[in-house]
């Protein structure tokens, strides 16, 4: 089991340098950071940043998109913060939430997403790429030949295919083990369909974690169920709650939701939150004792996760990094 952690682009520098150092020395193996340019500082920066700090921790955009950067842009981006870091760089990859609705603007389609994947890897390793409306092939003298990891980000049917046809690993906003075997195994299948090796996908949950009691552990994470209800919103617009291809456990929740606030993406103040009930907050994240944890990650790792990425944004990030570092962390890294 991986461990990871994902920070916001208002952690300060000096605060981002310090967590990285703290979680590497507690066992994390990887850092993510939100890509939302406008609502966030640029994500690459502080991972450029943070890279110089570390030794060990993989770096990555959790998630990026395809409409947001000319893709030889992004493609030299990445294999530049690859080079830099020794091999330490992965992206995490959607059709663009935040990112591009706070523009006004519509996500990527699908088709894109895949494509995308499979062009920006290929210029990442150094192979001439044709793409869009590029008149001349696109290479890099200077690539080295890195073999870039892809996760790809999903919630429906049809994106989580894609993440099985084209992807390196999956990332699930979401920390309820049932709902997370139902999204991985359809990937998973997708992908043995598409004639892959999956024996080697990588499966992450990505949910906020906080200790304490249980009404601080509700206020603390209340706004995550807020953003993944967003996602669901736009399954249940596209797929309807009787097709049968989006559990029930997921849709019943958002019945009372009224809408969201994109310039509070993923931030406790975003005023939709009312629709939330306890028992979705604590279904959806990781809450409450050390023994609490350990045993909610032990059956995430049964559904077939192989990274729990901690969503940090609570004002506790020390002692969470500290209490999975010295108490989680070790119950994970030494089981057989």
């Amino acid at each position: 089991m991986e461990f990871g952690i994902t920070f916001k682009g208002f952690v300060s520098p000096n605060r981002a340098r310090n967590l990285v150092r703290q979680a590497e020395e507690a066992g994390f193996d990887y850092c993510w950071f939100y890509d939302s340019h406008i609502l966030w500082r640029e994500s690459f920066v502080a991972m450029a940043m943070c890279m110089e700090h570390t030794k060990t921790m993989r770096f990555g955009p959790c998630v990026t998109n395809p409409n947001i950067r000319d893709w030889s842009l992004a493609a030299s981006l990445y294999a530049s913060l690859a080079l830099q870091s020794e091999g330490r760089f992965d992206i995490g990859l959607g059709r663009g939430d935040s990112s591009m609705r706070v523009m006004g603007k519509k996500p990527a389609p699908l088709s894109r997403v895949a494509e995308f994947t499979h062009k920006v890897k290929a210029m990442v390793s150094g192979e001439e790429v044709t793409y869009g409306e590029c008149e001349n092939p696109v290479q890099f003298p200077w690539a080295n030949g890195y073999d870039l990891p892809v996760w790809i980000a999903a919630y429906g049917p049809k994106a989580l295919a894609t993440a099985g046809e084209h992807g390196d690993g999956l990332i699930l906003q979401i920390g309820e083990p049932q709902l997370v075997k139902w999204f991985a195994d359809q990937a998973i299948t997708a992908g043995k369909a598409a004639g892959r090796d999956m024996s080697q996908f990588k499966i992450q949950a990505a949910a906020p974690a906080y200790f304490g009691d249980k009404a601080e552990c509700l206020q603390k994470t209340r706004w995550f169920p807020a953003m993944v209800g967003n996602h669901v919103a736009d399954i249940v617009e596209k797929y309807g709650t009787d097709s049968g291809l989006v559990p029930k456990s997921l849709t019943d929740y958002i019945e009372q939701r009224k809408g969201y606030d994109y310039s509070k993406h993923g931030q406790s103040d975003n005023p939709y939150l009312d629709f939330i009930s306890d028992e979705i907050i604590e279904s959806f994240s990781v809450l409450g004792s050390v023994d609490q944890h350990i045993a909610k990650i032990k059956q995430l790792k049964e559904a077939g996760v192989t990274q729990y990425n901690i969503y940090l944004d609570n004002g506790d990030e020390e002692n969470i990094i500290a209490q999975y570092g010295q108490h989680i962390i070790p119950e994970f890294k030494t089981a057989k």
